[in-house]
C-alpha cells in the first residue's frame, strides 16, 4: 500500500505540472482573437472581446481562474464553438477510445503470441517470417500503410469504406492500420524479452527436471520477461494520441486527436487545455498501473519501495 500511495502522490504532482505547464506555453502562442478576426478590430471590439473572454487579465490571474474552475469542474468554453470543451470532447472522445482500444487489443492478442513462438521456435522459417512481418509493421509508417489500404479495399476491390465512423465497419481499416506498428513492437519486444530469460540457468533447471515445454515457457520464462514487455504495452497506452493523429485524419475519423491539432493550430486554449489534460491523465494512469504490475510481478521492486 506505502508503493502505492508514493506512486500515487507523485501522480498528483506530475498532473498539477503539466495543468501549469500547458497553461502557460499555449498563451505563449499569441492572442487568440488575432486568429478569429484575421481583417483585424477596431480598438473598442478588440478590448470588447478581451474582456469578454478574460484575455485582457494577467496571466497570473488568469491562471487562478482557470485553476479555480478545474476544481469546479468547468474547464472552459471553446472559442471558435462557444461550446463547453466537455460537450465538444464528449462526442469524440468515444471515437478514439473505440479505434484505439481495439487496435491495441488487437495488437496485444496477435503480437504477444507471434512473439513468444518467434523466440521458442527461432530457428524455423515460421519465426523468420514473423519477424519479417513485424520489420515491415515497424518500418513502413502507419499514414502510408493507411493509404495503400483504401486504394486497395475501397478504391479497386470496393470491400470498404474509406472514410467516416457511421458504422464498425468504417473502423476495420484503421484499426488494422492502427494494430499493424503497435504488433510489430510487440513481436520485438516479446521475442528480445524471452530470447532474454530463455538462456537464463532456471529455465534449463527446470527443463532438466522434466517439465513439460508449455509449462517451462508460459510459467517461469514469460513471467519473468513480462516486466520490459508491460513496459512497452505501457508506452503504447501513453502515447495514444500520438498513434492516432494520423490514423484519424487519412480516415477522417473525428477523434481528439484531431480537435488538438486545431485547438493548437487556433490558440483554442481552452479546447488544447483540455485536450492535452486529458491526454496526461491517460499518461499518469497508465504509469501508474504499470508500476503497480511491476510490484506484482518482481517482489524486488516491492522490497526497494
Amino acid at each position: 500500500m506505502s508503493f502505492i500511495l508514493l506512486r500515487a502522490a507523485r501522480a498528483i504532482l506530475t498532473m498539477i505540472f503539466v495543468v501549469t505547464a500547458v497553461f502557460f506555453a499555449s498563451r505563449l502562442s499569441g492572442n487568440p482573437i488575432d486568429i478569429m478576426f484575421p481583417e483585424g478590430l477596431g480598438p473598442e471590439e478588440y478590448a470588447f472581446w478581451e474582456n469578454y473572454f478574460g484575455l485582457d487579465q494577467s496571466f497570473f490571474q488568469q491562471y487562478l481562474a482557470f485553476f479555480r474552475g478545474l476544481t469546479e469542474g468547468n474547464f472552459g468554453v471553446s472559442l471558435t464553438e462557444f461550446r463547453p470543451v466537455t460537450e465538444i470532447y464528449a462526442e469524440r472522445l468515444p471515437n478514439t477510445i473505440a479505434l484505439f482500444g481495439s487496435a491495441f487489443l488487437l495488437a496485444v492478442a496477435v503480437g504477444l503470441p507471434l512473439g513468444i513462438y518467434a523466440a521458442v521456435r527461432r530457428d524455423r522459417p515460421v519465426s523468420t517470417v514473423i519477424m519479417a512481418v513485424a520489420f515491415f509493421g515497424y518500418a513502413i509508417p502507419n499514414y502510408i500503410l493507411a493509404i495503400f489500404m483504401i486504394l486497395i479495399f475501397s478504391f479497386w476491390l470496393h470491400l470498404m469504406p474509406s472514410s467516416g465512423n457511421m458504422t464498425w465497419v468504417h473502423f476495420v481499416m484503421p484499426t488494422i492500420t492502427l494494430a499493424m506498428a503497435m504488433m510489430a513492437w510487440n513481436i520485438r519486444f516479446t521475442r528480445s524479452a524471452m530470447l532474454e530469460i530463455l538462456n537464463e540457468d532456471f529455465v534449463r533447471t527446470a527443463r532438466a527436471k522434466g517439465l513439460r515445454e508449455a509449462l517451462v515457457v508460459n510459467k517461469h520464462a514469460l513471467r519473468n520477461a513480462m516486466i520490459p514487455i508491460v513496459s512497452n504495452l505501457g508506452l503504447q497506452v501513453a502515447g495514444f494520441v500520438g498513434w492516432v493523429v494520423l490514423v484519424e485524419a487519412v480516415f477522417a475519423l473525428e477523434g481528439i486527436g484531431s480537435l488538438i491539432v486545431r485547438g493548437a493550430l487556433l490558440r483554442d486554449f481552452a479546447v488544447l487545455q483540455f485536450g492535452v489534460i486529458v491526454w496526461a491523465v491517460v499518461v499518469i494512469v497508465a504509469n501508474l498501473i504499470v508500476d503497480i504490475i511491476y510490484a506484482l510481478l518482481d517482489p524486488r521492486v516491492r522490497i526497494g519501495s
